[in-house]
């Protein structure tokens, strides 16, 4: 991992979500009417939360799952309501806060840490599933096959991620997208390759003995992502 270039993505990142957008994206993740774009995102959004948990034991309990990216908190909810011990965590104190108010009290056998930070700290311990929907995707390819590399290091079952698939129609929609006011845009999209990914977990010195699981692609308006699950050595779905 570059670490230079990380902790400046990361830092681009934090400012975003934390001050340059947070209306935007406590508007989009709520059940407040929206324009048609930002519509087509909200319903592409939770079309690839419900694949992300659909990957997911029906029954976590008793498993440690960490939400890295947890945004507003939706998936990190969904899971605790499956039973698992849930650490969210976001680079945005404020959504963090957000997330925080908008848990319910009862979460059955489950429960939810929400904290703000770095997915990549050690101190947040092991885990037995990964989820990161949507935040490995503004870094580069090789920054973000480093970072799943070390959650990998901690990780006992599998991690579940989304990247930006390279298509011609992706390219195009963020050049269109570049020209949106900067506060109702997301930071620089790195698109990856699927074939590219699957070469660099081979030669990660971790990564290298996990082996892919499925794959998805969600396709709504201007919500392009993919889904795909890596899976620990030994871990069957």
């Amino acid at each position: 991992m570059n670490s230079t270039t990380y902790t400046t993505r990361r830092g681009e990142i934090e400012h975003y979500f934390d001050r340059t957008a947070v209306a935007a994206w406590e508007k989009l993740t709520s059940d407040a009417p929206v324009g048609r774009i930002r519509a087509t995102v909200r319903a592409g959004r939770d079309q690839m939360r419900a694949t992300l948990l659909s990957w997911l034991p029906a029954d976590l309990r008793g498993q440690r799952l960490l939400d890295a990216g947890c945004g507003t908190g939706a998936l990190a909810i969904e899971a605790a309501r499956r039973g698992a011990e849930v650490v969210a965590i976001d680079l945005s104190p404020t959504l963090v806060n957000l997330a925080r108010e908008r848990a319910p009290a009862d979460l059955g056998a489950g429960s939810i840490d929400f904290r703000s930070g770095d997915m990549l700290d050690p101190a947040l311990g092991q885990f037995d599933h990964v989820v990161a929907m949507d935040s490995i995707i503004h870094y580069g390819t090789e920054d973000a096959v480093a970072a799943l590399s070390k959650l990998a290091e901690r990780t006992r079952g599998s991690i579940n991620f989304t990247f930006a698939p390279r298509t011609p129609l992706l390219a195009a929609m963020i050049s269109v997208g570049r020209l949106f006011p900067r506060g109702d845009r997301a930071p620089w999209l790195n698109p990856m390759a699927a074939d590219r990914l699957a070469a660099m977990r081979a030669q990660d010195a971790v990564l290298q003995h996990w082996h892919a699981g499925p794959t998805h692609r969600v396709n709504s308006g201007f919500y392009k992502s993919q889904a795909l699950q890596w899976r620990a050595p030994g871990h069957r779905a």
